[in-house]
């Protein structure tokens, strides 16, 4: 049997952090400026039909494609993003401003999604340095330096990431997990303990019960969670996976599920929260429940951030419940948005033995 597939949301965050400030406003231009709120409520779906409007009205050619680019990375279709991002580009003044250096970015973007490290370095080389803060530039091109091998210039480039943001936990967090996510996680939690030893006191309770959950010291990690979830300031989404997933690591899944349950009951249907309680059900052994977590959290419209994870997870439900039918056939769809999904090839060759 399969083991479960864990994915990161670093990208996700760095993604949809950063382009709703960097690129400046739209100025006067409706469809612009709607495509933009629906963007910061992830809803991409509804957001691309007022992007292409503004096109066709030529709007501010430069913003309309950016945010169509911008559509197009959320949905996950990194082809059709890079020639939107390629056309803004094109729409551009004669003189270099922060929106063409935020497109850039956001084409390197894609083109990291897509696979293509070699030209997403060759557009983060082209702005790097160009902006005194540049910390997401700094980090992207770190992370696929990393996953190029290229240790040296990579830990370079996170270190510069750490110290232009100063040192934000945020921040390094994001950054030990580039480390682990390519083998190194005893030299991503260097930067963890050294948050811990010289900004503990200007961190929060979540802050603080994140980076100990990394540090995996679990008990210290609930401890600091549970008093940032009774803070009535501060008892969202982001507390309540921390809290819930440290309950799993501590072997109390049937708590931990128990938490995402209360969330969902109170707050409302969640993608991020129904892939996490599916996962706990998952090792638990409850595989219907955890299909019916996936399931739900596919269902939403406001999916796109987690559509991927979700996806596959559904899969691996169904293997586990011994649909390989089932499985393959979805696999099958999940590899044709996914080609570079090594792992997912690996398994699409183990399902097909089945």
């Amino acid at each position: 049997m399969i083991q479960k597939k864990t994915i990161t949301t670093l990208l996700a965050c760095a993604c949809l952090g950063m382009g709703l400030v960097l690129g400046g406003c739209a100025k006067e231009n409706t469809k612009i400026e709607e495509g933009m709120a629906a963007i910061e409520k992830l809803d991409y779906n509804a957001a691309l039909p007022l992007f292409e409007q503004a096109i066709v009205e030529k709007e501010d050619m430069e913003l309309a494609y950016r945010g169509q680019g911008l559509c197009y990375l959320g949905l996950t279709d990194y082809a059709q993003a890079i020639e939107s991002f390629k056309k803004a580009l094109s729409n551009a003044g004669m003189f270099v401003t922060d929106t063409e250096i935020d497109i850039n970015y956001y084409l390197a973007m894609a083109y990291y999604k897509s696979g293509d490290n070699a030209s997403a370095l060759e557009t983060l080389d082209a702005i790097a340095g160009m902006r005194e803060k540049q910390e997401e530039v700094y980090l992207l091109r770190g992370m696929v330096r990393m996953e190029n091998g290229d240790y040296e210039n990579a830990v370079s480039d996170l270190d510069s990431a750490l110290a232009k943001s100063k040192g934000d936990t945020a921040m390094t967090i994001r950054i030990y997990q580039v480390y682990a996510d390519n083998g190194h996680a005893e030299e991503g939690k260097m930067y963890l303990s050294s948050a811990l030893n010289n900004h503990l006191d200007s961190m929060d309770d979540y802050e603080k019960g994140t980076v100990y959950y990394y540090m995996e010291d679990y008990e210290n990690a609930k401890s600091f969670l549970e008093k940032a979830k009774s803070d009535s300031k501060k008892g969202g989404k982001e507390i309540m996976l921390m809290l819930g997933k440290t309950y799993e690591q501590l072997g109390d899944s049937n708590y931990a599920a128990s938490i995402y349950k209360q969330y969902l009951e109170k707050q409302g249907p969640d993608p991020a929260i129904y892939n996490q309680l599916g996962l706990c059900k998952l090792d638990a052994g409850e595989y219907e429940e955890a299909l019916n977590a996936f399931n739900s959290g596919l269902a939403m419209e406001e999916n796109s951030e987690y559509i991927q994870q979700l996806r596959f997870n559904q899969i691996v439900a169904y293997e586990y419940l011994g649909d390989f039918e089932k499985a393959s056939a979805l696999m099958n769809g999940y590899l044709d948005s996914y080609p570079d999904d090594a792992a997912a090839v690996r398994e699409y060759e183990f399902l097909k033995t089945r």
